[in-house]
């Protein structure tokens, strides 16, 4: 997944399939003082129910990861690694009614090998 600002999730668990909008990405240290970059995005599923979901990746695990993977931090990594946990949460239903989600190290990791393997593989445009 390259696009991580507007997106379609799912079947969850349940059936329904989500259309998904990036609201923003931020430094969580302004908003709940937390050492975090926080995503939020706009979940709405084809029943029209509609929800708000943020996934908060820890900044020192960030900058870990992207020497340990040799990716630039940017806010396009951050969004599509938070873009890949919330496609993962719909599809699992895992997590689902938290409104707020913290990454762990090891998914961070992953999702940011998984990232740069996307990027790879993506054609370049000129």
């Amino acid at each position: 997944m390259i696009s991580f600002r507007q997106f379609d999730a799912g079947p969850d668990p349940f059936g329904r399939k989500y259309s998904v909008a990036m609201k923003w990405l931020q430094t969580a240290i302004s908003i709940r003082h937390a050492d975090t970059v926080d995503v939020k995005f706009m979940l709405e599923d084809d029943a029209g129910g509609k929800s708000e979901k943020t996934v908060a990746l820890p900044h020192a695990v960030l900058q870990m990861v992207s020497k340990t993977v040799g990716r630039k931090m940017d806010d396009a990594w951050c969004g599509r690694i938070a873009a890949l946990h919330l496609r993962h949460l719909i599809e699992t239903g895992e997590d689902l009614e938290k409104d707020l989600v913290t990454l762990s190290a090891a998914e961070i990791e992953a999702y940011g090998r998984k990232v740069l393997d996307d990027e790879k593989q993506a054609p370049r445009v000129a």
